[in-house]
């Protein structure tokens, strides 16, 4: 028995080297069509639309283009933008810390009903998210007599355009802890809490520690998501000049208006938003990954 085992450990690593070197041992041809292949690929649908971006924001100088940044009603958008995009991420980091915790530590009834509630989002239209508020809370809504009645404004306003984007949003940080937590276990969460730690102390200083990069991951995710977020924020916003306005909303006026310059200028920033995120991403890939 212990020879033959012996055998298998002695043959397993050999052949899964045999199997890799097959695996890597295509032809050139084969492997530089492929490489090719997928590079044109890249060019095509992501290095040649941002760099049409970039030319067009500054075809017609520098201070065109900061002029462009600089409008009323484009500050308005990017404050706007920032301010939906904190409180979002800021919303989804509390849920989804709360969710992932009771998903991946405990047991109870309904537990598959909320993964799929979590997953929801990434199912249907955000133009279909931006529509639940409106059947909810528009002026025909289920709640629109009531809200009207005490002067309070949630579509067409700041709350309803926060409100959209959570839905968008709230899935990325949960799942980004769900399946870190349950590979995790709760092993040592059952250690800290027999040497006297109470929930609060074990979660803060045991659980939060073990998935601090995952969690960065996610919010980063998340970010993003939210502010580049178009088709739930649309319908919810009512495209008011500097008043409900994001940045994704504010790019489609002026490219609706003729104004390809200013459009693509604020498009950029945009860009550069993604770029920022992509190497972040890259970054705390490799601080997940070694958790």
């Amino acid at each position: 028995m212990s020879v033959a085992a012996g055998t298998l450990a002695t043959r397993t690593p050999s052949s899964s080297q045999d199997s890799r070197r097959r695996i890597v041992a295509e032809p050139a041809p084969v492997r530089w069509l492929i490489v090719g292949v997928a590079l044109l690929f890249l060019t095509v649908f992501l290095v040649v639309p941002l760099v049409a971006v970039f030319y067009q924001a500054f075809s017609r100088g520098v201070w065109p283009y900061l002029g462009a940044l600089t409008h009323p009603d484009a500050v308005a958008a990017i404050k706007l933008t920032l301010m939906v995009a904190a409180i979002s991420v800021s919303l989804n980091l509390v849920f989804g810390l709360i969710a992932a915790w009771a998903i991946a530590k405990f047991e109870f009834r309904g537990k598959s009903v909320l993964i799929t509630l979590i997953d929801l989002p990434f199912s249907i239209s955000p133009v279909i998210s931006g529509l639940v508020f409106v059947l909810l809370f528009g002026a025909q809504g289920f709640f629109g007599g009531y809200l009207q009645e005490h002067d309070v404004r949630i579509i067409f306003a700041l709350p309803g355009i926060v409100l959209a984007t959570v839905l968008v949003t709230f899935p990325f940080v949960a799942r980004e802890l769900i399946p870190l937590m349950q590979q995790q276990g709760t092993q040592e969460e059952e250690a800290a809490i027999s040497l006297g730690a109470s929930g609060l102390q074990t979660f803060f200083r045991v659980t939060l520690p073990n998935v601090k990069w995952a969690l960065l991951y996610g919010v980063l995710l998340c970010n993003a998501r939210a502010m580049g977020e178009f088709g739930a924020v649309s319908v919810v916003s009512g495209h008011i000049r500097g008043e409900t306005n994001t940045m994704p909303l504010h790019i489609e006026i002026l490219y609706n208006e003729y104004q390809f310059m200013a459009s693509f200028a604020v498009a950029s920033l945009l860009a550069l938003l993604a770029l920022v995120t992509l190497i972040a991403k890259v970054v705390l890939e490799k601080y997940v990954g070694a958790e």
